[in-house]
């Protein structure tokens, strides 16, 4: 199972993928989303996204800056502020 995940800023599209997990910097804390989980929408606080590409593989780090994170039947969607890189 594979989760879809869009990474956008108010400029560009910055990532579509599908991938293994996302852990996003809300603001009331940290959460990670998997394939499957239940719909929901939070803050994004300023911090590092981590991208799991594999169950067990290295997470990739990208910097964000604000925004909001929804999760829905379609997959991940962040639209964050900044993204540095």
């Amino acid at each position: 199972m594979a989760l879809h995940f869009e990474l956008v800023t108010p400029a560009r599209l910055v990532r579509s993928e599908s991938v293994h997990m996302v852990v996003v910097p809300g603001t009331e804390g940290e959460f990670g989303v998997l394939e499957g989980h239940a719909p929901f929408m939070s803050t994004v606080r300023d911090g590092v996204l981590k991208v799991y590409r594999s169950e067990n593989g290295t997470p990739e780090d990208i910097v964000v800056s604000g925004g909001f994170a929804e999760v829905s039947a379609s997959g991940l969607t962040v639209l964050a502020e900044h993204v540095e890189g």
